[in-house]
């Protein structure tokens, strides 16, 4: 693999692979950038989608239903599975995943009639089953939290996953949720290393940011656990124990862990991004990983995808289950109820603030 481009400050990655559904793509010159560049401005785009509720028959994740309010995300983690997302909207996996957000600004409206259609049944509605729905430019936009409003109104359950502090704004409306039995939040812990995670998740909040976070919703009696994502071998692995008695000391009651995943093109940006920031790491990292996915980077099939296979996935799975254990966290979380469930959902009378995007 060739050298990988110059880092840039604030972004996880600095490479814009090519789109495997386009037929041209630009090369910059490496010899016109700085060692360390500065970082391009983000740029957001608007989604006139017409309906908001994606589904899913995955048997490997515990949701049918999820709600995406942005595509792309600006945290910039490099080993982001969603990266190739963004592929199907024309742009690069890489770079542009991170500083071209689209953005549903019609996402709560939508999902109001899809609630109170007759066709929805209710269950369980992920925020989000793709990208981060508390990512920086939530605090302005706010769709997540006008979605959860809407979520709120009709009692409709909700699970929400989030390496974002900013969940603790919407404590007021999760915990409406949870009093009917109808909220679970994971906070996704990766490292207890601020300075890993500066590097590995540039613009999502720090490990102590979100503990506290874990705390805050356990003191609102909003159900909440950890979930170790992604965990890679030789890199953050060792820290299982300590992310774990962590997470139950500020208040978590579950707790669960995927393997890192490395679909095309992540695999090529996350060994560049190994190669910058962990050289003499690197071959270890990929080699254990290759140990757990059958002698490949990524297997991308249903039962193995997000815990690898192989007498070293069985260990890590016995590690992580003695951990949690020790930690004294349930291995599942509550099961989220619909009976409190209403159809009757008044609309959102207000009207989009001007120069938001």
């Amino acid at each position: 693999m060739r050298s990988p481009a110059p880092g840039i400050r604030g972004r996880g990655t600095a490479e814009n692979p090519p789109n495997r559904f386009e037929r041209f793509h630009v090369e910059p010159d490496p010899k016109a950038c700085d060692e360390v560049g500065p970082s391009p401005a983000t740029q957001f785009f608007r989604d006139r989608s017409c309906s908001i509720i994606s589904y899913n028959d995955s048997p490997d994740v515990g949701f049918a239903a999820s709600v995406n309010p942005y595509r792309g995300c600006e945290h910039g983690c490099p080993y982001c599975y969603a990266r190739p997302t963004h592929e199907y909207l024309g742009f690069s996996a890489g770079l542009e995943f991170e500083t071209r957000i689209v953005v549903k600004p019609d996402a709560p409206e939508l999902l109001r009639q899809e609630l109170a259609s007759a066709q929805w049944q209710p269950q369980p509605v992920a925020l989000s089953g793709v990208t981060d729905c508390y990512q920086p430019v939530e605090r302005r936009l706010q769709l997540t939290r006008r979605c959860l409003q809407v979520l709120a109104q009709a009692r409709n359950p909700v699970c929400v996953v989030t390496k974002n502090h900013l969940v603790t704004r919407d404590i007021d409306l999760l915990s409406q949720l949870a009093a009917y039995g109808a909220a679970r939040v994971y906070l996704s812990l990766t490292t207890l290393d601020a300075a890993l995670t500066a590097r590995l998740e540039p613009r999502a909040s720090l490990p102590a940011h979100r503990l506290a976070a874990i705390s805050a919703l356990r003191r609102a009696g909003v159900p909440v656990g950890v979930l170790v994502a992604p965990v890679i071998p030789g890199l953050n692995d060792h820290e299982i124990p300590a992310l774990l008695q962590a997470a139950a000391q500020a208040g978590a009651s579950f707790a669960s862990y995927s393997l890192l995943r490395l679909p095309q093109p992540v695999a090529t940006l996350f060994e560049a991004w190994l190669q910058r920031h962990f050289p003499l790491r690197k071959d270890k990292v990929l080699n254990q990983l290759c140990a757990l996915r059958g002698g490949r980077l990524d297997d991308p099939r249903f039962g193995f995808r997000m815990r690898g296979q192989g007498p070293g996935a069985e260990r890590l799975a016995a590690w992580f289950e003695l951990a949690r254990r020790r930690a004294d966290l349930a291995s599942a979380p509550p099961e989220l109820c619909v009976a409190g469930f209403r159809r009757d959902v008044p609309a959102d009378t207000r009207t989009q603030q001007p120069g938001l995007l």
